[in-house]
């Protein structure tokens, strides 16, 4: 019912920038909320920013300063621009949105939410 796609990871230097997309698409009543997370080998999946559909965002005290999450112009759409890579930020990282779908019979169905395939991002030199 809600399909979620990540693009935009890749290979960068330490110091380097990268933009991931994400987009959430389907039979969408509502979007409560999209977000970012990571999870590096040997650890747990971690919340890396969020942005709810009134604006507010969130960071994990990790990136803040160095990510920026932004809602795109498409419906449904959001963006992480990360800065200053580093090493320690390599990882897959997962978008999520939290959304009610509507349901074949046309009614709203619970809120849940949905996760995306995730995308690599590896800072090496």
């Amino acid at each position: 019912q809600v399909q979620v796609v990540e693009s935009g990871g890749g290979l960068v230097q330490p110091g380097g920038s990268l933009r991931l997309s994400c987009a959430a698409s389907g039979s969408i009543f509502k979007v409560y909320a999209m977000g970012w997370y990571r999870q590096a080998p040997g650890k747990q999946r971690d919340v890396v920013a969020s942005i709810t559909s009134g604006g507010t965002t969130n960071y994990a005290d990790s990136v803040k300063g160095r990510f920026t999450i932004s809602r795109g112009n498409a419906k449904n759409t959001v963006y992480l621009h990360m800065n200053s890579l580093k090493p320690e930020d390599t990882a897959v990282y997962y978008c999520n949105a939290d959304a009610a779908p509507i349901n074949p019979s046309s009614m709203t169905g619970p809120r849940s939410d949905y996760w995306g395939q995730g995308t690599q991002v590896t800072v090496s030199s």
